[in-house]
């Protein structure tokens, strides 16, 4: 079939589709996309369809619909659901794959969509993502000759009996958790019942306008859950962001925890040993917590694609980002923000501790969070080749997972091109405040003097 419209490419991203619904994102392009995907998966087949809370979600998921149907594939849908549970259904239910409606922690005007494989894996860049583009692009898409038909099915009685058969919760407990008027709001709530968990809950109403604050966990919106933890003798508190695969954790004195540090308190009470898969960006200090837990350390490029790839290869127990996204093997590797709270809730009831002391045992080193320059995209990746010759040169000991990762003594610096905008990132940590200074230093006059030789 010819495309007669024109379709902005860039709304084709690194690990899913996204823009501003009706400017970027039209509902003849989210139809055109669902064509595509299912020519993709051969025009045939039982395909999930669900969605975030998002006002443009309802149109965007008739247009989806009617693509997938008219591509020959079956759509299962299955409402408001955070994304995890699709990624869950997917594979639960055998589905030859699935679509999740999100823009995930973007403003409301924004949507997009997760394409999930059978395996749940998402189409990604350098995993179909080219692919979809071009047929979308191209309009080279097959309309079958036998229609699909769209049925409606309930996946959250599944879901949640599945997580509550994988944690064994000791003791009853207090949480504070802010819902960012997002759809783990639909889903958590009734968990948190079945366990006898007390909930103070923020924005709990899910609300595609996100009143309370944009949906997504960061120092300036989780201010008011901080302090709740703080008044009210909780255990911890947890923000969620819009769409459920991303939980940031706040202890009992308030103090919000990376992943890095998440990761390092599952560590601290796994039940078994084996490969924990961690990416670039995470402290050194959580390779120590690793190998004193008897766990064999993994590193792995940024992004769920990677991740997620190395914990099913491997056969990991476990995976993390700093940024918060934490992969279970008993989810088939999946990162999903529910079932994190649950594990931390899991470990929590089974000690005297509380998650502050806990805390406290894993070294913190002083780091930077992730530094941006402008660079464009043309050069992006010459730039951090030239990078990594300078630091060979240097001989330093070099790690090139992804960018490039240089280890000194007491730190180490991370260059890589953004996989999304025409930028270079850099984050860096140090054995001192003063060390990392000098780093960054060092770091950011690399950067800016190899830009400014290519231009």
């Amino acid at each position: 079939m010819s495309n007669t419209n024109v379709f902005p490419s860039h709304v084709f991203r690194a690990y899913d589709v996204r823009g501003i619904y009706r400017v970027d994102l039209t509902d003849e392009l989210a139809k055109a996309i669902a064509l595509s995907y299912a020519s993709m998966i051969d025009n045939f087949g039982d395909v999930l369809l669900g969605r975030d809370v998002r006002l443009s979600g309802e149109k965007l998921m008739k247009s989806i619909s009617e693509g997938l149907r008219e591509g020959g594939c079956n759509v299962v849908n299955i409402g408001i659901v955070p994304t995890p549970v699709n990624y869950f259904g997917v594979v639960w239910w055998r589905m030859h794959g699935g679509i999740q409606i999100t823009a995930s922690h973007n403003p409301p005007e924004w949507n997009g969509m997760k394409l999930i494989t059978a395996e749940g894996d998402t189409i990604s860049e350098g995993a179909g993502m080219e692919e979809l583009k071009k047929t979308v692009l191209e309009g080279r898409w097959k309309v079958s000759e036998r229609s699909g038909v769209e049925t409606s099915r309930e996946l959250i009685p599944d879901y949640v009996e599945f997580l509550l058969s994988k944690v064994k919760i000791e003791k009853k407990m207090r949480i504070a958790v802010d819902y960012s008027n997002g759809a783990t709001a639909t889903v958590f709530p009734k968990i948190a019942k079945l366990l006898g968990i007390e909930v103070i809950g923020l924005n709990a109403e899910p609300d595609g306008l996100f009143p309370g604050h944009l949906p997504e966990p960061t120092e300036e919106t989780l201010r008011e859950l901080q302090e709740l933890v703080r008044k009210n003798n909780v255990e911890f508190g947890v923000g969620f962001d819009g769409d459920g695969d991303r939980a940031v954790f706040i202890d009992d004195k308030g103090r919000i925890l990376s992943g890095d540090i998440v990761l390092g308190v599952y560590v601290k009470h796994l039940e078994k040993k084996g490969k924990i898969v961690y990416d670039l960006n995470c402290s050194s200090a959580l390779r120590q917590v690793i190998l004193e837990s008897g766990c064999e350390p993994v590193e792995s490029r940024v992004g769920r694609a990677y991740i997620l790839k190395e914990v099913r290869r491997l056969g990991a127990i476990i995976g993390g980002e700093k940024s918060n996204h934490l992969y279970f093997s008993e989810l088939w590797g999946f990162d999903d923000a529910i079932y994190a709270v649950l594990r931390m809730i899991e470990i929590l009831s089974k000690t005297t501790k509380k998650l502050s002391e806990i805390v406290d045992t894993i070294p913190v080193y002083p780091s930077t969070p992730i530094m941006v320059f402008d660079c464009p995209d043309e050069i992006k990746g010459r730039v951090v080749e030239m990078i990594a010759k300078k630091l060979s040169d240097e001989g330093l000991e070099l790690s090139r997972l992804d960018g490039v990762k240089a280890y000194f003594k007491d730190g180490w610096m991370l260059i890589r091109p953004s996989n999304t905008m025409p930028q270079i990132k850099m984050s860096a940590e140090a054995v001192t405040e003063k060390r990392l200074r000098e780093i960054v230093e060092y770091g950011k006059r690399l950067i800016v003097d190899t830009v400014k030789s290519i231009q």
